[in-house]
């Protein structure tokens, strides 16, 4: 019995600031979400510095020159998508992540393969995350759709994990992950997909809970990369930025992949027309 109650707190010990931490995080992105507009874009930019931070710290410590690449990322990646489209942002932030590059190939600077990733990781998610909601119908309705399947994944993948526990996922990059979270992860996707689109009045709720399940995959795939990258350098989180998840990156990973895989189904969907409604509509 006191073996059992010993184990206890490494189980769920961090639950109660998680609950703490988003109670505060979730309320504010589905205001800025319902803002939309240029409030969604300062938003986006401000978690995009903040992931811009967070890798530069941990990729390239102390390279204020690398910092400001990647912070340029992040507002191109905000702003240039309204202004002038998405293929002028892509282009411009493909265009930074090789001046990154060089400025490591001939600045005599320790690199890894991790060292090329962060320019195009923070301006991508951006790009996605404005693309999406940019569409004045479907917008909000996309991101909503996209955070409700992300955070129903990430609970259920925490509680099936730690109650079902049994094989690891990947236990070289990241040891808590089991094949019971990923399948509470499809699981609990696709029942938020299959509620939200009933409570939306979309059509198609059966190949929107097929593809949520498949996001789910995409959503632990996006956790497994930035766990991979943080057993390269060694650290524990990105930062400590927030109670109970680290940094930004700890807590935007999964969302970021979803968000990017998400804008590229609706983009080609549609032909760029309409990312949005291009992933709701079936």
């Amino acid at each position: 019995m006191n073996e059992r109650a010993s184990l206890k707190p490494s189980k769920w010990g961090d639950l109660a600031v998680r609950c703490a931490s988003a109670i505060v995080l979730i309320p504010a992105v589905l205001l800025f979400n319902w803002l939309g507009g240029i409030w969604f874009g300062l938003f986006i930019l401000l978690v995009g510095c903040l992931m811009a931070y967070e890798w530069t710290r941990i990729v390239h410590p102390g390279n204020t020159l690398q910092y400001v690449a990647h912070t340029a990322a992040a507002l191109l990646g905000a702003f240039v998508p309204e202004l002038f489209g998405v293929w002028a942002a892509g282009s411009a932030i493909l265009a930074l992540a090789v001046v990154s590059g060089l400025m490591m190939r001939f600045g005599n600077i320790p690199s890894s393969k991790w060292s090329y990733f962060g320019v195009c990781y923070v301006g991508f998610a951006c790009i996605a995350f404005v693309t999406l909601r940019n569409d004045p119908q479907y917008g909000m309705l996309a991101l909503l759709w996209i955070f409700l399947i992300v955070w129903a994944a990430d609970t259920l993948a925490y509680f099936a994990g730690r109650i079902i526990g049994g094989p690891k996922l990947a236990p070289a990059v990241s040891p808590k992950k089991t094949w019971a979270g990923l399948g509470g992860a499809i699981v609990g996707s696709a029942l938020a997909s299959g509620l939200f689109a009933h409570f939306a009045n979309l059509n198609g709720l059966a190949e929107l809970a097929l593809l949520a399940g498949l996001l789910a995959i995409v959503e632990q795939a996006g956790d497994l990369f930035e766990s991979a990258l943080k057993r390269f350098y060694g650290v524990k989180d990105s930062s400590r930025l927030i109670p109970g998840h680290g940094g930004v990156i700890d807590r935007v990973d999964g969302l970021v992949a979803v968000a990017i895989a998400a804008a590229l189904i609706g983009f080609f969907r549609l032909h760029g027309a309409s990312p949005a409604q291009g992933l709701l509509l079936w």
